[in-house]
């Protein structure tokens, strides 16, 4: 009996210590709680709360928790804690498109929500690993390096999922004098600033020193100077539609807000129609008729026009653009020479030709693509309600009127690399066509609007936003938004743009070469981390 009692006993040791380890590994309630109000904060700071000002030091308390907790499994889930509140909190319209078209309960769809959200919230978790790793081999200077990382993680995380949604340089698009660096890296380049000021702070208050008040207040100061440099001169550019010269381009944008949830009953005819309305409307106006060239925008739309298969709508389009002297741009649903369909923007001109097609490159994952093996259970059972479109393969320039324009679809607005593509190919202005209707009344229409400011700034580029259901916008090449359309309502926008002298920036013609630098030395640093820790254990005896 007493030996039955001795084997057992050592049996139990090992799951007490395993309890005491996980225990251990759980972040205090005071951390959590700090880190929660630092996602809080950020959310705030993103649309449609808009207090931007909060980012920069919203993540001090993050900066803080990390640095000063005592393991690095803590670090991780105070990371992991961060990033689901977080991007929760700002895309959590990701389940309006499943309550009310799919007819999920809405427990169901925000439940479904936490997957995504989860695997996104791994950045943060890392960026808070990566950091307690440096702060602890090098002392609390080491959070000098958090923008590094933090700006890391956030190409990473593009270059993984494929959208960068939500970058923190994006709380700030609506405030043009502060994103003038973007013209150089992007909206890393914002994202590096922001995350400049919070580390700053952090490392003031850690310090608990003058040094380090000093220090902090320099740097601080620093990324203040490199913000008024890089906005020196910083004028609204925006069109002047009250003097129109000869070399402008008349540009009218129609929003015809094609209600989501009647699509199965609206036809092709009916959809049509409510475009031509719309354009008649607008090319009558006295103010604008005796102006060419003429370039009228439709957006994308809900329902796809397909002008290849539909006889009626080429005659119907061509006789429109002939008799109101308009070229006009449309969304349509083309055929693929392998098989399948193009979600394309293609141009009639004012003779009624179809003169340029663009298809759209960058798909939208689980919107027009699956992005799933095929041997994968229930992969042909998402695509046959998905769909699959093919992507595009080259970045063709639209002849409107006097300029060259680069159209891209929708979700493209979130790519940098297709508005820079477009501009090295010679585009003269940036067009966005889109439809963020089955969305609903949410933050995504801001959220994007935020995507396009970026990609005119990028690329000194004004930038027309033309959508279904709003928001319809002109974006000058410095940032500054006008005209912008309200939410859910029918709206025409006319804009006169020139052909301006042709001006490429250092981020169009290189790229991301300083988030890549930012990888580059975040890579070196925690390498040392790895390298000095092994010097150590090989030394001793």
């Amino acid at each position: 009996m007493h030996d039955a009692v001795a084997l057992s006993a050592p049996k139990s040791k090992p799951s007490a210590r395993s309890l005491r380890m996980i225990r251990a590994s759980i972040p205090a309630l005071a951390e959590s709680s700090l880190v929660s109000g630092s996602a809080v904060l950020l959310v705030l700071s993103f649309p449609d709360f808009d207090l931007s000002f909060l980012a920069w030091f919203g993540l001090v308390p993050l900066i803080l928790a990390t640095s000063t907790t005592g393991k690095a499994s803590k670090a991780f889930l105070l990371g992991l804690l961060w990033g689901s509140i977080f991007f929760y909190g700002t895309c959590w319209w990701l389940t309006y498109p499943m309550i009310h078209y799919a007819h999920i309960p809405a427990w169901r769809a925000y439940a479904l929500l936490l997957f995504p959200v989860l695997l996104v919230a791994l950045f943060p978790a890392l960026f808070c690993l990566l950091l307690f790793r440096t702060k602890t081999h090098f002392g609390s200077t080491a959070i000098l390096i958090a923008p590094l990382i933090w700006g890391s993680l956030e190409w990473v995380r593009y270059t993984i999922t494929g959208l960068a949604w939500n970058a923190i340089g994006y709380s700030q698009a609506f405030h043009p004098l502060l994103i003038q660096t973007a013209r150089w890296g992007g909206v890393y380049a914002v994202t590096f600033l922001v995350l400049v000021v919070n580390t700053s702070f952090a490392f003031a208050i850690l310090r608990h020193a003058r040094r380090s008040l000093f220090a902090g207040a320099i740097v601080i100061l620093g990324a203040m100077l490199t913000i008024l440099a890089s906005s020196y001169g910083l004028k609204p550019n925006c069109c002047d539609q009250s003097k129109p010269v000869a070399t402008e381009t008349l540009i009218i944008g129609v929003q015809p807000n094609v209600p989501m949830g009647d699509i199965d009953e609206i036809t092709s005819r009916r959809l049509l129609e409510q475009h031509l309305k719309l354009s008649r409307q607008a090319v009558s106006s006295p103010l604008i008729t005796s102006l060419s060239p003429r370039v009228i925008i439709w957006p994308e739309s809900p329902m796809n026009f397909s002008y290849s298969r539909d006889p009626n709508l080429q005659q119907v389009v061509a006789d429109f653009a002939r008799r109101n002297h308009s070229s006009v741009l449309l969304n349509s649903l083309e055929p693929s020479a392998e098989g399948g369909e193009y979600n394309s923007a293609i141009v009639i001109n004012q003779e009624g030709q179809k003169v340029a097609q663009y298809d759209k490159i960058r798909l939208m994952p689980f919107g027009e693509y699956v992005p799933l093996p095929r041997w994968l259970p229930g992969a042909s059972s998402v695509r046959a309600i998905v769909g699959e479109f093919k992507p595009g393969s080259s970045y063709t320039l639209m002849p409107l009127g006097d300029l060259r324009a680069g159209v891209f679809i929708c979700i493209e607005a979130a790519h940098p690399s297709v508005a820079r593509a477009f501009t090295n190919e010679g585009a003269d202005v940036l067009i966005n066509i889109s439809n963020d209707g089955y969305l609903g009344p949410t933050p995504v229409m801001r959220q994007h609007l935020a995507n396009a400011i970026f990609r005119a700034v990028e690329n000194k580029r004004p930038l027309i936003r033309v959508t279904n259901a709003g928001i319809s916008a002109y974006i000058g090449s410095t940032g500054f938004v006008s005209d912008t359309t309200p939410g859910f309502q029918q709206a025409v926008r006319t804009w006169t743009i020139s052909k301006d002298a042709e001006v490429t920036t250092f981020y169009s013609r290189h790229g991301d070469v300083f988030v890549y630098a930012c990888a580059l030395i975040s890579l070196g640093i925690v390498s040392a981390t790895f390298i000095g820790r092994k010097a150590v254990s090989e030394a001793r005896p």
